[in-house]
This record gives structure tokens, C-alpha cells and sequence, in this order.
């Protein structure tokens, strides 16, 4: 078991349960998924930049990216239905914690000037997302090997019904929020 859920059952859910007053262990918030997602817009023009977010995504995540398709046409980014524009990762179970656990306490360290997140990226529904401008925070990549710098926007989605749940419970799990 990973490090980050053995807190979560040893410590999270307790204090859940005497926080909101849940009066079983199943109606306590959990993490069910992250998200990771690298939009490439100058994919059109060049596909080997689409090439290598795959295969920087692939290395940051530790499982395989799929190739995200344009669902619509529109003439003023001279984009068309089906072409290549991004790439995702959807990471559950123990992948997911042991990404969450990197995340929080290695990758988010490196971030320039970082003074907490901002407790902005919730969607009202418990969900909380994070962009990274500069994904070369990430240990597993070689700067030196980058051809050019790319973001990354990573969801959390959580079982929880409100915000303030979901930021319960990801501030108990060690995700470093502004005070």
C-alpha cells in the first residue's frame, strides 16, 4: 500500500467523520481519479511536437498517453475535425496515489516562486484542478532534451459533494495550499 493511502485511511477518514459527521465510512470523500492533460495547439503545424508530449507525458505519468483528436472543426485556428491536438492520462488505484504523492511533495517544491495553491481550482463539485506552466518540475524529465516548453493541467476528481469537502480532504492528504 502506498504511503499516501495508508494516511488516507489512518488519518484522513477519521478526522472526515469528525469534521462533516458522516455516519458511515462509505459516505467519507475519496480520490477517484487524476487527470493529466497536455494540450499541443501547434500540433497542426508540427507533429513531431505532438510525438514528444506522448512520450514526456508518457515518463511524467508511467503509463501510456493517448492522443487526444479535435471534436470540431474551426476555421480561424485552421484546426479540423479528427486532427491530433493533445495528449492524456487517466491514472487510478496506486498509480494514482503514487503520482499524488510525488506531486505533492517533490514536484510542487520545484515550481518557481511556489508559495501554495490557491484554493480558486475547485469546480463546486469537490474536483480540484492544477495548471503547470513548465513541466520540467517533473524529475523524469531531461531538460536537455526538450525541443520546447509545454504545459500541463492536472484534475483531481473526488467523490466529494462541495468544496469545502474536497478541499478537506485534499489538504489532510498533504496537497499544499495557500493559507
Amino acid at each position: 500500500m502506498s504511503r499516501l493511502k495508508e494516511k488516507y485511511h489512518t488519518e484522513v477518514i477519521p478526522s472526515m467523520i469528525k469534521e462533516f459527521g458522516y455516519k458511515s465510512i462509505m459516505a467519507v470523500p475519496r480520490i477517484k481519479k487524476v487527470t493529466l492533460n497536455m494540450g499541443l495547439g501547434e500540433a497542426i503545424q508540427n507533429i513531431k511536437i505532438l510525438d514528444s508530449g506522448v512520450d514526456e507525458l508518457n515518463m511524467i505519468a508511467g503509463q501510456k498517453a493517448v492522443v487526444t483528436k479535435a471534436r470540431k472543426s474551426i476555421a480561424g485556428f485552421k484546426l479540423r475535425e479528427g486532427m491530433s491536438i493533445g495528449c492524456m492520462v487517466t491514472l487510478r488505484r496506486e498509480k494514482m496515489f503514487d503520482f499524488l504523492d510525488k506531486l505533492f511533495n517533490a514536484v510542487l517544491a520545484r515550481v518557481r516562486d511556489f508559495r501554495g495553491l490557491s484554493d480558486n481550482g475547485f469546480d463546486g463539485r469537490g474536483n480540484c484542478s492544477i495548471g503547470i506552466k513548465e513541466f520540467i518540475v517533473f524529475s523524469e524529465i531531461d531538460y536537455d532534451k526538450i525541443d520546447k516548453m509545454k504545459g500541463l493541467n492536472i484534475s483531481i476528481v473526488t467523490t466529494a459533494e462541495t468544496d469545502p469537502e474536497g478541499l478537506f480532504l485534499l489538504k489532510h492528504l498533504g496537497m499544499p495550499f495557500r493559507n
